[in-house]
């Protein structure tokens, strides 16, 4: 067995089945205690709420590194399969979703229909909630697509992780997506608090790691000059 299939398989038994695993159970535990009758609306939230975590997730395993004082690579495989995931789901929510409201008139999700006030693109907040959610889907599938060492190579590693840094825009776009269709459907404040929990998180964790390679990159200079001074 060569190296790459060693470590593909390696992936997929420490990464892959574990986020496999957790993400059907908790989409199973969503899916199920929901009170929507149709499967459209409960796949719809079933998939909501795993999938922004798993973006969150894509985000702590950087700073995380740097908490821990473990080596911190271009790119890792922890990060690159928790993002696979994201994708997945994230695509997978969004397809769904398209068919929750306004049945057979997916279109009307992003522009006014003939009997309403409006004309045109569709600017309330059901619209905003909708477009942000479209340009987060457009980035993910970008992202997953080039989520892959064939696309690293080609790339090259500054034009690749400038593309991989599209991932905070995705996270952003997708909580104002949460917070707009939050509003929109009167969801309960316990559903809220837990995007506002996993916001906050993440944003906490982001700013410990850039604190971190501030320093980083501080310290040696310091140590540098200091006998030169003396």
């Amino acid at each position: 067995m060569n190296r790459s299939n060693h470590n593909l398989g390696s992936r997929i038994f420490r990464h892959h089945l574990p986020l496999l695993a957790l993400s059907s159970v908790a989409i199973a535990l969503l899916y199920v205690t929901r009170p929507y009758n149709d499967v459209v609306s409960r796949l719809s939230f079933a998939t909501a709420y795993p999938a922004i975590i798993l973006l969150a997730g894509t985000l702590f395993t950087g700073p995380m590194n740097l908490v821990l004082r473990r080596r911190n690579p271009v790119s890792s495989d922890l990060r690159r399969d928790i993002g696979i995931w994201a994708g997945f789901i994230s695509i997978l929510h969004a397809g769904v979703g398209q068919f929750v409201h306004l049945r057979g008139r997916p279109w009307l999700y992003y522009v006014y229909g003939s009997q309403e006030k409006h004309v045109g693109i569709r600017h309330d907040i059901f619209g905003f909630a909708n477009y942000s959610g479209l340009l987060a889907t457009l980035v993910v599938i970008a992202l997953f697509s080039t989520s892959n060492d064939l696309s690293l190579r080609k790339l090259g590693t500054p034009r690749w992780k400038a593309l991989q840094r599209w991932n905070y825009g995705v996270f952003a776009l997708a909580l104002m997506h949460s917070f707009a269709y939050q509003a929109t459907e009167k969801q309960t404040m316990g559903w809220v608090g837990s995007v506002v929990f996993c916001m906050v998180i993440t944003v906490a964790i982001q700013t410990t790691g850039f604190l971190m390679r501030r320093h980083a990159i501080r310290v040696p200079v310091r140590d540098f000059e200091t006998p030169e001074n003396a």
